[in-house]
């Protein structure tokens, strides 16, 4: 069980630094959070988990394990059905099962400082790369027709993230013309202009061959790294996990079975995590949140 896992802790509360060290600053603090879906299948057993600032964290786990249900349900597009989150900075509950102690404001405020990052890139491709970042911007309006004509502070700032992740010749580029790496590229840049303190990435290289995979990884790390903002990234390869994370949570039939640095995931371990049940349902291993589609590259 996670030795990250903590008993609930009070509204901005946070540990108490040893002497000589800064502060650790919570990103998000889950108590209790668990989904079940409407057929009664479990997604996610209840979770008590906190996610430092800053922090890369590696999801593993077979497919079915959990991984995208606590992933999705950290910004609200897997709502849970036990439990709650918090996230610091708004110094209240974000997201929740109790009916009415949300707010839809709380909820939007929170989606837009969680920047998501899916299997499935989710581009338009008759719009070019600089138009579907600005997608990025949805968030901050009322509506889609209030998005365009966009800013320029906006476009600046579109163009900025495009630059980040090596794109800006393609700016004005259909993102139907690009590869499959420089697709995923424009996600990470969309995710970007949210100015997110939270990076969820929903297995972003599962489609893409291992060369561009670590070049996406390393991105989205250098990025996280030189901004301080928390991701939390789910993945099946386990020398990537090792190599990227901070701290790795092993999950298995919707528990966490590990938390721990990747020094510590032994090779047993990490094997166990893809070691089936004799008796598991195939439902299990199949039930996806319906509310996001996924992203290919």
């Amino acid at each position: 069980m996670s030795q990250h896992a903590t008993q609930p802790l009070p509204a901005n509360d946070a540990p108490a630094p040893l002497s000589g060290q800064a502060p650790v600053r919570i990103a998000l603090e889950t108590r209790a959070l668990g989904v079940t879906y409407p057929n009664g299948v479990v997604g996610l057993q209840p979770q008590s988990l906190t996610f430092t600032q800053g922090d890369v964290i590696v999801l593993l786990g077979a497919s079915g394990a959990g991984k995208s249900t606590l992933l999705r349900s950290l910004n609200g597009l897997a709502l849970p059905s036990h439990g709650e989150i918090h996230a610091e900075g708004l110094g209240r509950v974000v997201c929740g099962s109790e009916a009415g102690r949300v707010s839809r404001a709380t909820l939007r405020a929170h989606r837009r400082r969680t920047g998501m990052i899916f299997q499935q890139h989710h581009l338009i491709g008759r719009l070019t790369v600089l138009q579907n970042v600005l997608m990025g911007r949805i968030g901050y309006h009322g509506s889609l027709r209030s998005l365009w004509p966009v800013t320029r502070e906006e476009k600046d700032m579109a163009l900025a993230a495009i630059e980040r992740v090596g794109l800006l010749d393609r700016a004005l580029q259909r993102a139907d013309q690009l590869s499959g790496g420089q697709q995923q590229r424009v996600g990470v840049a969309r995710a970007l202009i949210q100015q997110p303190t939270v990076l969820l990435a929903d297995e972003p290289v599962a489609s893409l061959d291992p060369a561009t995979a670590e070049q996406l990884l390393t991105l989205i790390h250098d990025i996280c790294k030189k901004d301080g903002l928390t991701a939390i990234i789910s993945l099946h390869q386990v020398a990537f996990a090792r190599r990227f994370a901070d701290r790795i949570v092993g999950l298995k039939a919707g528990d966490v079975v590990f938390d721990g640095t990747p020094d510590a995931l032994t090779n047993q371990q990490a094997d166990s995590l893809y070691q089936q049940p004799a008796a598991a349902s195939p439902a299990r291993a199949k039930t996806r949140p319906s509310s996001v589609p996924a992203l290919e590259h």
